[in-house]
């Protein structure tokens, strides 16, 4: 008998529960991005399709997986929207002077307090992936 029938016979209500998200960020060099990632970002490769030239990989830090796919380069030849990751952090300050001496940041990334309650900063990667490192400052 399946369990979703025994747990309804016996009066019990389980739920799904989500407890992770694996966002899945368009490159055009999937090679170039782990680097990116891996050497700037102090990420470690969880996994990539083909050890020399791989179209999909996966990268962890601490709680956080993130996976690469590749796209075609036609693609960024039309300015589109591209994905915004919002990654909670612990320790902002020492993310942000990490990254600081890594050469990642673009001219407008400060370390910042919104009026939404958070403090943050933001960076686009080489494909021009939005990336927001932030806490809660209530």
């Amino acid at each position: 008998m399946k369990l979703a029938i025994i747990l309804y016979i016996y009066g019990m209500d389980i739920k799904g529960y989500l407890h992770q998200i694996h966002p899945v960020l368009p490159v055009m060099d999937v090679v170039q991005a782990l680097d990116f990632y891996v050497n700037r970002l102090g990420f470690k490769i969880a996994f990539a399709d083909d050890s020399k030239k791989p179209t999909y990989s996966g990268v962890l830090r601490d709680g956080i997986e993130i996976h690469l796919q590749w796209h075609d380069a036609k693609e960024w030849r039309v300015e589109i929207d591209r994905p915004m990751l919002r990654i909670v952090t612990q320790n902002i300050e020492a993310l942000y002077a990490e990254y600081g001496d890594k050469d990642v940041f673009n001219a407008h990334t400060l370390l910042r307090e919104t009026a939404w309650g958070t403090k943050e900063f933001s960076f686009l990667d080489p494909f021009k992936n939005g990336l927001t490192f932030y806490r809660d400052v209530r």
